[in-house]
């Protein structure tokens, strides 16, 4: 169900481009910033780097161009620009039910009398 999960994604603002990189959890990342040996298999959630053309950390999530990345990082290999965006972007977590569709009035307040 679309939004039922928790998203955790690296962002980073790069030559006018916003980049994101989707990672596995929180203390996944915080690990592999301690100790680089860890494998990014261990981090990341695919070997995918996404842009969201301008629109920011909740911008749509579109897969990035070479051309993109090249202008951006000067190289379109993904193992070379995920561990920079790893390093320098912001962690954010998003979704989740919980979320989404949090009750907004749990005393039911007038409505309790009405049955």
């Amino acid at each position: 169900m679309r939004g039922a999960e928790k998203v955790n994604k690296v962002y980073l603002q790069k030559g006018g481009e916003d980049f994101v990189v989707l990672v596995e959890d929180k203390e996944a990342l915080s690990k592999w910033k301690k100790d680089t040996t860890v494998p990014l298999t261990d981090v990341v959630d695919g070997f995918k780097v996404f842009t969201t053309h301008r629109q920011g950390a909740q911008g749509v999530l579109d897969s990035a161009s070479n051309a993109i990345l090249d202008s951006s990082f000067g190289t379109h290999k993904v193992d070379d620009i995920i561990p920079v965006i790893l390093r320098e972007g912001q962690l954010q977590v998003t979704g989740g039910s919980q979320d989404r569709f949090a009750s907004t009035n749990d005393s039911k307040g007038s409505m309790a009398n009405h049955r």
